[in-house]
């Protein structure tokens, strides 16, 4: 989890998407996070978490339902939800905490 500490200590808005292979959602929102991604280009990260392959990541973050997105800031939670979301959304989401 020392990788991930880092990961959330970014000075720019680090969006995770914690989800798993076998629900399907997850091809769908491959490409809302492509869009968002390509939108956001420097101002902001995304990265994806399988929870399946980060069980303790996962508990201690309390995901229990997939997709479930988290926006993380200088270490800190600015923002969480779970369920499918749009690109816009999730940009929207996002440029709040530049």
């Amino acid at each position: 989890m020392s990788k991930f500490g880092e990961l959330i200590s970014a000075n720019v808005p680090v969006l995770f998407n914690f989800f798993t292979n076998w629900n399907e959602d997850t091809e769908a929102m491959n490409a809302v996070l492509r869009n968002v991604a390509a939108a956001l280009g420097d101002k902001a990260k995304v990265i994806k978490i399988d929870i399946e392959k980060n069980p303790e990541l996962s508990e201690a973050l309390r995901i229990k339902g997939v997709p479930t997105f988290i926006i993380y800031k200088n270490g800190e939670m600015k923002w969480r939800q779970s369920g499918v979301q749009d690109d816009n959304t999730l940009i929207h989401h996002i440029q709040q905490f530049y």
